[in-house]
């Protein structure tokens, strides 16, 4: 349509200018030295307007041409720009299909060609890591931290990497960094969690791990794993001091503390270093809200002492009438009784333990009560037993 218009407009001016160039008479006289020269004012201004239409299309012609070098500079940066790109991305490629010289390669001609080379300098260095290149690591790391723009991407890289050859107090201060500077990310603190529990620091590695699962970073179950395993490194370095491990104990959070892994695993290090009250209480508190068949198994370990077997041996009977069945706490029972030199009562309930569920440590708890009972015939029965139950 508008060109339907344009055409409209042109076919009037020229029908409009023809009209005045008909009825114009008049003339134009350029004299000079002994010259005359007479034309019409119509050819004139014809001429004119002629002249200039060819000095403008001049004018453009050297202005075009005066820009062509100008033109052609943008030109190859463009190209320059494009091949770098296309590098940076077959470079990415490569590093994500596993042909880390190959990746290598392309990082280096994109970051020769390119006016704004970053990421590149990032890819060459985990490839030059996975190639075990530490020295072509070092080089492009060392690019990478002269660019003010990537320092946050080439903190968590430098750690990341760290990591992975298990130099951990060089991840830990990457992160150190990291952190100053506001960095506190969850990726970032899945980091030092690594790094943390890689250097033994179960306190900060606890600290970690409850951070995230606070900010959804880990689940539930991997958090209270993380943390369980923390507690037992710390109780395991306190292994052999009674009073460390009681006070490390009672600073366990009681959420924490209700962990039933966590309880099962600690009751032989609290035993070992003279703490079986501390831990005959804790599986108290825990069976007593939470039935769980393999504490109530290690029950009778807890009751070291000669004062704690009566009211240990009342706890368990009280635990079997709603647990008739549970053949670890008719053991614990029958161990019991055998310490507390009730043998009628230790054997009964051995020998119901046997007929809930056949087991190695029942049998031998009955082989030893039979020694005691003076019956080697009957012991040697059992051992075999036991013998069989362990091979089978």
């Amino acid at each position: 349509m508008r060109a339907v218009l344009w055409i409209i407009a042109i076919f009037a001016l020229a029908a409009g200018l023809s009209l005045v160039a008909e009825h114009s008479t008049g003339t134009v006289l350029v004299s000079f030295s002994q010259y005359r020269v007479q034309l019409s004012l119509n050819l004139v201004l014809c001429m004119l307007v002629l002249g200039f239409v060819l000095g403008y299309l001049l004018v453009r012609l050297v202005l075009r041409t005066l820009r062509v070098p100008k033109a052609i500079g943008r030109y190859r940066d463009k190209r320059r720009r494009t091949i770098a790109e296309r590098k940076l991305h077959e470079s990415l490629r490569a590093f994500m299909e596993g042909r880390y010289a190959q990746a290598l390669k392309l990082a280096d001609e994109s970051y020769r060609r390119s006016d704004r080379a970053g990421i590149e300098t990032l890819v060459a260095a985990r490839a030059a890591h996975q190639l075990q290149d530490q020295e072509s690591y070092r080089e492009w790391i060392g690019r990478a931290s002269q660019i003010e723009w990537l320092r946050t991407a080439r903190l968590m890289t430098e750690a990341e990497l760290a990591l992975d050859g298990q130099r951990f107090d060089e991840a830990s201060n990457r992160l150190v960094v990291l952190r100053e500077r506001g960095e506190r990310h969850i990726a970032a603190q899945r980091l030092a969690l690594k790094a943390a529990e890689g250097a033994g620091k179960w306190d900060e590695t606890a600290r970690l791990a409850r951070q995230l699962r606070k900010h959804k970073g880990l689940t539930e179950d991997a958090a209270a794993a993380i943390v369980r395993e923390s507690h037992l490194e710390n109780l395991r370095q306190r292994a052999g001091n009674g009073e460390a491990l009681a006070e490390y104990w009672s600073s366990i959070s009681a959420r924490e503390a209700t962990d039933h892994v966590l309880l099962e695993r600690a009751v032989p290090l609290l035993i070992a270093a003279g703490q079986g009250s501390i831990a005959r209480r804790a599986v108290e508190d825990m069976l007593s809200e939470h039935w769980e068949p393999a504490l109530a198994r290690g029950y009778a370990d807890c009751c070291v002492d000669a004062d704690d077997l009566s009211p240990g041996l009342a706890m368990a009977e009280g635990w079997l009438v709603e647990h008739p069945n549970d053949a670890g706490l008719l053991l614990t029972l029958g161990r019991l009784c055998m310490r507390m030199k009730l043998w009628g009562k230790a054997q009964s309930y051995l020998e119901a333990s046997m007929s809930v569920a056949a087991d190695s440590d029942t049998s031998l708890a009955l082989a030893r009560l039979a020694e005691q009972l003076d019956k080697p015939a009957e012991a040697q029965r059992y051992y075999r037993r036991a013998a069989e139950i362990a091979t089978a």
